[in-house]
């Protein structure tokens, strides 16, 4: 009885409220309507005809009628309608203004209010073009407002019309100078056209007409760490910050200034701050792993496995060099590399947009592109191939967007090749046009995902035939790079599908060498390089941030097996040895049988290797230039052959000097062969004898025929091109 007097009731109370809400729809009050629909819900949750009423309030409204004899000349609706416009607004319906604008505008269409309304709206829901049109015709029907001649900027910003956008902001700072955001926003589209200079003025000025404006801030903070200015910009991310604590964008711009200035702990701080006010913020974390990486602070690798199968792979890009110390998974890295294409460079151009032209009665026009031609290793390893290209087949233009450095290293290049191009104060768009200028026949990139890359050009197309070579030991994931160059020991293959791009596969090593490095005659002595004159001494000379817990753990247990043996490491930071010399006590060595290196010469560098016993290579990242250092000047390697392209590069190195016996396959052969070599003065004496004889006689130095096979490459890679086949592996052989 009770129970169907109370139902009865219930039923009355929901039909009321539905025909309340009804009503109050056909007025075009939706948020009455929805406030009707969520009571009635809230007293019962399970009826079905209130969730179904309230799903379609996401739909289109319908909005209500004028009322008969309304003037229709009106230039602007009635106060209450933009009253319900700004409910619904606030309140998250952006679908519901949208239609409700659009039906509007039919009858006031001279409403600049209106228009405005529909530009916000469809700036929010990314109808640009839309939004642009609705900017527009307010800027027309009220002149006067500065404010949406400015948003129009911003919306021609976004549609990628920079030309336009910036007579905009010009145009409202000559009308309103007092204008903060417009020379803000003026600032944005300088900066982006590399006129760096001119955009901290911009920022400057809108700073001083709004002190508090923390874009602003923020955007010369940027700015000034893009100028080298990097003590200006650490004061001023520290300003940013002051004003806004909780911009992780700006710790992240200072860790990166601190990382600048060498000082990495306070650079890992700024990436904790970072992340602590903005967890898994990808782009603070992997830098945090980066310098804690080239601090040799473990902790890192506990921070990597709680994310490693999402990191980069999932959600937010990644930057992949980084992350290749901590786990040799090919398929990460390439998982990693599509998403960071996909989702941080340009959309790749078309192969066609620049159609090939027959080499004949001509040369192959070559362009490489890097910031390191100076002092650096790719120079060491290179300049061999520029000595020796063939100049009756290939022109050789270099475009260097690198910091101006001279050295005898520069000066090679300069000596080696037709053109050098010093581009690194042009845009994107210049170098584009700069580069299709030359009628490149093949653009090769020799600094991939690696520090002060540049691929951003490469995907607008500079060539018919674009290549990765050298720089990045890895897949870049790009649909416009065409080529990637390897050998069948880095990429061996069970483990061809890690890889994005095609492989030109040279026969011996990717990896190319200058055999007329000079060795240095100084004759240093162990003593003055703070060695024993009798211990063993292992070395690795390795940039910190490849050394892992796994690999040093091997070389502590080796230590305390082959009595009075030193580790030999490479480092420049206090921090690092103190916490390796650290993790060795941890493991019953002393600390002070780690001798550490610093910088020396090329040529002096290769002499002090010669009093090494035994190199000793790092897992995920093996030794590159520094294994080829070591067998240049006689030092043997024993290295561990893994699975990604960084883990197997010591490997292809041995292969090709004739040296496979100190390629290991696991851990533990790795840990025995190094304690044999330590434990056998002729087996390591028969070892360094062989060495000596392959160096000459191997293919792994012999810079000539190295050039040679890589042309051959090169210019089977552009015959494809040139035919309108599909690109396909290809074998070098000579």
């Amino acid at each position: 009885m009770f129970g169907a007097i109370w139902g009865g009731m219930a039923k009355l109370k929901v039909d009321q409220a539905m025909k309340r809400a009804k009503a109050h729809m056909r007025k075009g009050e939706m948020a009455e309507a929805r406030a009707l629909y969520e009571a009635i819900l809230a007293d019962y949750p399970k009826n079905e005809r209130v969730k179904t009423a309230l799903a379609e309030l996401s739909g289109p409204v319908k909005v209500a009628a004028p009322a008969k004899g309304a003037a229709s000349g009106a230039a602007e609706p009635p106060a209450e309608v933009f009253v319900k416009l700004s409910q619904a607004y606030q309140a998250g319906r952006l679908q519901d203004v949208h239609a409700m604008t659009g039906q509007l505008l039919g009858q006031y269409g001279n409403s600049g209010k209106l228009w405005n309304f529909r530009a916000a709206v469809s700036s929010n829901l990314n109808l640009l073009s839309d939004a642009e049109q609705a900017l527009r015709n307010v800027v027309r029907l009220q002149p006067d407002m500065v404010a949406a001649k400015s948003n129009l900027g911003v919306i021609l910003e976004r549609l990628g019309k920079l030309d336009e956008a910036e007579e905009c902001y010009r145009a409202v700072i000559a009308r309103t100078p007092e204008f903060a955001e417009a020379h803000n926003n003026l600032g944005n589209i300088l900066k982006s056209a590399g006129k760096l200079a001119e955009a901290q003025a911009c920022y400057l000025n809108a700073i001083a007409r709004k002190a508090d404006y923390v874009d602003a801030h923020y955007n010369l903070a940027n700015t000034l760490r893009e100028r080298d200015l990097l003590e200006d910009a650490k004061q001023q991310y520290f300003k940013t910050l002051k004003l806004q604590p909780k911009l992780a964008e700006a710790w992240y711009g200072l860790g990166q200034t601190m990382a600048a200035l060498k000082s990495l702990p306070e650079a890992v701080e700024a990436y904790q701050r970072a992340l602590a006010v903005k967890p898994g913020y990808v782009p603070a974390m992997v830098e945090q792993l980066r310098e804690q990486s080239h601090l040799c602070d473990w902790r890192a690798c506990d921070l990597f496995a709680q994310h490693a199968a999402q990191l980069g792979i999932t959600g937010d890009a990644a930057l992949p060099f980084p992350l290749l110390p901590f786990e040799d998974n090919p398929a990460h890295q390439l998982a990693r590399s599509r998403n960071f294409a996909k989702s941080l460079l340009p959309p790749a151009a078309p192969v066609s947009t620049i159609k090939p032209t027959s080499p004949e009665g001509r040369k192959i026009q070559l362009g490489y592109f890097s910031a390191d031609f100076h002092d650096h290793a790719t120079m060491f390893l290179m300049a061999g191939i520029l000595r020796h290209h063939d100049r009756s087949k290939f022109e050789i233009f270099v475009f260097s967007y690198g910091k101006n450095k001279d050295g005898a290293q520069r000066d090679q290049v300069l000596d080696n090749v037709d053109q050098f191009f010093d581009v690194r104060d042009m845009s994107d768009g210049d170098l584009i046009t700069l580069a299709r200028g030359q009628n490149l026949d093949i653009a090769i990139d020799l600094k991939g995902y690696t520090r002060d890359s540049r691929l951003e050009p490469f995907a607008a197309r500079l060539a018919p035939l674009q290549i990765s070579y050298l720089g990045y030991p890895g897949t870049l994931g790009c649909d416009f790079i065409d080529y990637i160059v390897a050998d069948p020991v880095v990429v061996p293959p069970e483990q061809r599908s890690g890889y994005h791009e095609k492989i030109i596969y040279l026969p011996d090593c990717y990896q190319p060498n200058d055999n007329t490095r000079e060795i240095s005659a100084n004759a240093m002595t162990r003593a003055e390089l703070g060695l024993p004159e009798d211990g063993f001494v292992f070395c690795c000379l390795n940039n910190n941030y490849k050394i892992m817990p796994t690999e040093f753990a091997i070389w502590m247990r080796v230590m305390a097996k082959v009595e009075g043996s030193v580790l030999w490491l490479w480092c420049n930071n206090d921090v690092a040895k103190e916490n390796l010399r650290a993790a060795a006590e941890k493991q019953g060595i002393s600390g002070d049988r780690l001798i550490f290196a610093g910088y020396m010469p090329q040529s002096e560098h290769l002499a002090r290797l010669r009093h090494a016993d035994l190199f000793i290579d790092t897992f995920h990242v093996n030794a590159h230039t520094t294994a080829s250092d070591a067998l240049w000047a006689g030092l043997p390697v024993v290295t561990l052959a893994g699975k990604q392209f960084a883990a197997r590069v010591a490997a292809s190195l041995l292969s090709a000097v004739g040296l496979r016996e100190l390629i290991s396959e696991t851990p533990e052969a790795y840990e025995e062969l190094i304690l044999k070599l330590a434990q056998n003065p002729d087996m390591l004496s028969d070892i360094r004898t062989k060495l000596a004889a392959n160096r000459q006689i191997k293919p792994l130095f012999d810079t000539e025929g190295y050039t040679r096979g890589f042309e051959q490459g090169l210019e089977r890679a552009f015959a494809q091109r040139l035919a309108g086949e599909a690109f396909s592996d290809i074998a070098v052989s000579v």
